[in-house]
């Protein structure tokens, strides 16, 4: 959930779903008209990062909320998981 800047600036993780923050609700709630494909039932695992750790615990919260209770974050954010040397890309539809 990382804004374009961020990701413009220092990469994502290869093979992240980016979901803008202000439609993430609607994008993962297995009930919604409006989620992505991959969504199939309240049990999908569902880590949600952003940038510094977090904003992404407050969304995977309310996503637990919707009943999505595999939902989490990463602690630390994508800075966390760059410093640790994982794999980033630099992919232009970041």
């Amino acid at each position: 959930m990382r804004p374009m800047e961020q990701r413009e600036a220092d990469g994502c993780i290869p093979g992240a779903t980016v979901i803008n923050r202000n439609v993430l609700e609607w994008r993962l709630a297995p009930e919604s008209p409006w989620r992505i494909p991959e969504v199939t039932s309240h049990e999908i695992r569902v880590i949600v990062v952003c940038n510094e750790g977090f904003s992404s615990s407050l969304a995977a919260a309310t996503l637990k909320e919707l009943g999505l209770v595999n939902a989490t974050d990463l602690i630390g954010g994508f800075q966390a998981w760059r410093a640790a040397g994982l794999p980033t890309t630099r992919s232009k539809t970041a």
